[in-house]
């Protein structure tokens, strides 16, 4: 502040400049001023200025990119249901599971098997006035020459698969006889044929006496000797498993015994003979079904009785006799057999029992 008093003295003297040396002794004759303590003030603390927590950084979502397209699958073509022909292409690639029904064809006879039940499901045979006649042109018994039934022994059929065959064993002692549905003596025509007779695929379970040894024995003759009347007789035969009514239910069952051990082949409880016979003078054919019971049956029991309709026996076997034919189910153009021809086993029970009284008397050979 000194200074600037002089200084504005000077300026005021004149404004000269001994007016401004003069101002400069005057600055140099003052005493130096003794600085005055001055009390500073203390430094205050900054204000405290409160202070927020730092951000927590929030998790921005960010869209995830996006999934890669699967590569285009192509659409998978609608199925197309196989037609019969493929279906059956398939079959025959895995095999044909069955029925198979073995059929066989020997001199005498043709038969056709059924392996589920281990008989013949028919056997069929043409008869004539010639093929019943033994040759008898010389050789020995038991040739083909001069066939003879004890040169025959039963046999099994081995052109059947051994899990379907029937055997000699499954008859050991099983009440029934080893039954011919082609009999023997409708083979004399060579040994050969006569010992085809005997494969138990020509043969069922029959009741013997009564039946097979009797009854049934007199109709095979009955049936040999229309051949007497008729150039040609044709015949099926075969067995029938029949229902039976239950009398205490009033329900039908099909009831059979099985014989063999392991049970292995079915007792019909029926046998059926269809009988087509043709007259060489008319032309006209006659036809006739019969069907039998597995039991004794009396010895003068009318034939007729046990006649049915081919139809009827068609139904029951599951067969049809005789398709190449269709008239024989017209009445107007097929005769009823019983009608052509008198069906009576009185001649053939008569001849039956004069041959056995014949070898009873003639004793062993």
């Amino acid at each position: 502040m000194v200074q600037s008093r002089a200084t504005q003295l000077g300026i005021f003297v004149g404004g000269s400049v001994v007016g401004i040396l003069l101002a400069n002794m005057l600055n140099r004759q003052q005493p130096a001023p003794v600085p005055v303590p001055v009390q500073q003030p203390r430094p205050q603390p900054p204000p405290m200025v409160p202070t927020r927590p730092a951000p927590v950084p929030v998790p921005v979502p960010v869209p995830a990119p996006p999934a890669p397209k699967p590569a285009p699958v192509p659409p998978t073509p609608a199925r197309v249901q196989p037609t019969n022909d493929d279906i059956s292409s398939i079959l025959q690639q895995l095999g044909f599971p069955g029925p198979i029904s073995d059929t066989r064809a020997h001199e005498a006879y043709v038969s056709n098997f059924n392996r589920q039940l281990r008989n013949p499901n028919w056997v069929f045979e043409h008869l004539t006035r010639d093929n019943l006649k033994a040759p008898h042109s010389g050789g020995s018994k038991g040739s083909d020459n001069e066939p003879d039934r004890s040169h025959s022994t039963f046999k099994e059929d081995n052109s059947i698969p051994g899990m379907f065959r029937a055997l000699l064993k499954d008859y050991f002692k099983s009440g029934y006889d080893r039954g011919h549905l082609v009999p023997a003596a409708d083979a004399k025509r060579s040994q050969t044929a006569m010992d085809e007779t005997f494969l138990l695929t020509n043969i069922s379970p029959q009741v013997g006496t009564g039946f097979n040894r009797d009854y049934w024995s007199h109709f095979e003759l009955f049936t040999r000797r229309l051949t007497k009347t008729f150039d040609d007789v044709y015949v099926f035969t075969g067995p029938l498993y029949l229902p039976k009514k239950d009398l205490a239910t009033g329900k039908w069952k099909v009831e059979y015994e099985v014989i063999g051990n392991p049970a292995n082949v079915a007792v019909p409880t029926h046998f059926y003979k269809v009988i087509l016979v043709k007259d060489a003078t008319t032309g006209r054919y006659a036809v006739g079904g019969f069907v039998l019971p597995n039991t004794p049956i009396p010895g003068d029991a009318p034939l007729e009785s046990f006649s049915m309709p081919i139809s009827a026996i068609e139904k029951s076997a599951g067969l049809v006799f005789f398709d190449k034919l269709p008239i024989i189910h017209l009445p107007d153009q097929v005769t009823p057999l019983c009608q052509a021809t008198k069906c009576s086993l009185t001649e053939s029970r008569a001849y039956i029992e004069a041959i056995k009284k014949r070898k009873a008397l003639a004793g062993p050979p």
